[in-house]
């Protein structure tokens, strides 16, 4: 018998990289206040997931100016809509396994 968590992907483990994939997935981008504010985060925490999102190429960073502010936006990338997928699909079939 397969072992049942060996198809979830370990970068989603973490509840808040859960949390920004699946914001991410249902919108087109979303800002760095944004996602702060709907996951009740501090800067350097998001920041940190984000970065680990970013490096395994899930997610891309768009930034801009706002008048003299910077805005970063992130983009899911089609890399992290496949992996996420796939992670739901592991998820949903481990349960139904249960």
């Amino acid at each position: 018998m397969k072992n049942p968590i060996e198809a979830l992907n370990k970068i989603f483990d973490s509840r808040i990289r859960l949390g920004v994939m699946s914001i991410l997935i249902v919108n087109d981008s979303i800002s760095f206040n944004e996602l702060k504010q709907l996951l009740e985060l501090t800067d350097g925490n998001l920041a940190s997931h984000l970065n680990t999102l970013e490096q395994a190429g899930y997610l891309k960073v768009q930034k801009s100016f706002i008048g003299k502010k910077t805005n970063t936006t992130y983009i899911i990338t089609e890399l992290g809509r496949h992996a996420f997928k796939a992670h739901l699909d592991a998820l949903e079939k481990m349960i139904k396994g249960i």
